[in-house]
């Protein structure tokens, strides 16, 4: 096998980040095969940076292309597989749900099978320094109520959304091929991840831009569902770290015990803007909130426990959510072009249709 990690959906908003952040690092000699599909959420952009980086080949393609992924997994001998490839967004889960059926669940199945094929043809030292890393959500486990004990990897599935269901049956997917034909995998179930290049339909992004282009900033419902927050840096390096040391079957939650309502995030949110770009008319940006219909199927509270990937791999996060948060923002009015550019693509239309009847 080469010195060669072969990283699905590496163009959006995780997989960028893990992308730039395992090419920053001292890695080694290991270069990176980047295969995204480039749907909406999918930005080169992102991966600007890396532009003429030897290190970094990108290759434009969908995991359920099994020949294009036989092909690259022949050509490039990777040691390792981390798949973030997914439909990723509630929302258009439930207006849509076709696509993340066909992304989420038969995506992963040819992504698993392909990967199979070629794992079988490896030498047996090759065969068990193999890893097949398979990122997840927290959302697969359900909803929780205000006084249920943190989301374990011992927690019984109970998704609510088209979007949930489709990752928690790629998840057993990925099991299943482990039990059954015993690929090395690993899995990862991580919590609600906030930072830089985050698509700007989600809550933290939306409100930075809405927020500063004066435009109403829309809470669901009550604003209480709650979310334990992660920055997606801190996820970076927790799949980093169970890529290296992690038991091969096994799953481990990834959370930045950051447990915050949605209300209590957008008030941070105005109150960091307030300080570092403030209104012209010296309002604070909390009095754009507005409220709007609750979703369908809401989940009122997720909550991860990370005390697994703490103990047996030393895993912690290095940002609270406070320090987290303020880079985030200032990450944002740092980085206006990428917004706009955005902002006026397929984004503008989702966001202009979905949240229409706000104001």
């Amino acid at each position: 096998m080469d010195n060669t990690i072969l990283v699905t959906g590496g163009a959006g908003f995780i997989g960028s980040n893990f992308v730039l952040d395992w090419l920053a690092l001292d890695q080694g000699s290991d270069s990176i095969i980047n295969l995204d599909k480039l749907t909406y959420a999918g930005n080169l952009q992102n991966l600007a940076s890396l532009e003429g980086n030897p290190r970094h080949i990108f290759v434009r393609g969908d995991i359920g292309d099994a020949a294009l992924v036989a092909k690259l997994l022949t050509e490039h001998q990777p040691r390792a597989i981390v798949n973030f490839a997914a439909e990723s967004h509630v929302d258009r889960s439930i207006h849509g749900p076709a696509e993340f059926i066909e992304t989420n669940i038969v995506g992963t199945f040819q992504l698993l099978e392909a990967t199979r094929s070629y794992w079988n043809g490896l030498n047996e030292e090759s065969k068990g320094a193999f890893r097949f890393l398979h990122v997840s959500t927290d959302e697969v486990y359900g909803s929780l109520s205000p006084t249920d004990p943190a989301f374990t990897e011992t927690k019984q599935y109970e998704p609510n959304s088209p979007y949930s269901a489709s990752k928690a049956a790629s998840d057993h997917l990925v099991r299943a091929y482990h039990h059954t034909y015993g690929l090395p995998v690993l899995t990862t179930n991580c919590s609600n991840n906030y930072g830089p290049y985050h698509f700007p339909e989600k809550l933290i992004p939306l409100v930075i831009h809405n927020a500063l282009a004066g435009k109403p900033l829309p809470i669901y419902g009550d604003g209480q569902q709650v979310r334990d927050w992660l920055y997606v840096k801190d996820h970076a390096s927790a799949i980093r770290r169970v890529l290296e040391s992690g038991k091969v079957g096994e799953a481990y939650n990834v959370g930045g015990w950051n447990e915050k309502p949605n209300l209590d995030v957008v008030h941070t949110l105005c109150a960091i803007l307030d300080e570092l770009s403030p209104r012209s008319d010296g309002k604070s940006y909390a009095e754009q909130i507005t409220y709007v219909t609750d979703r369908p199927g809401h989940d009122r509270r997720y909550a991860i426990d990370a005390t697994k990937i703490n103990r047996d791999l030393g895993w912690k996060p290095a940002e609270t959510f406070e320090t987290g948060i303020r880079k985030t923002v200032q990450w944002y009015l740092d980085n206006q072009e990428w917004v706009q550019n955005i902002a006026s693509g397929a984004y503008k239309d989702w966001v202009d249709k979905h949240y229409e009847k706000v104001g």
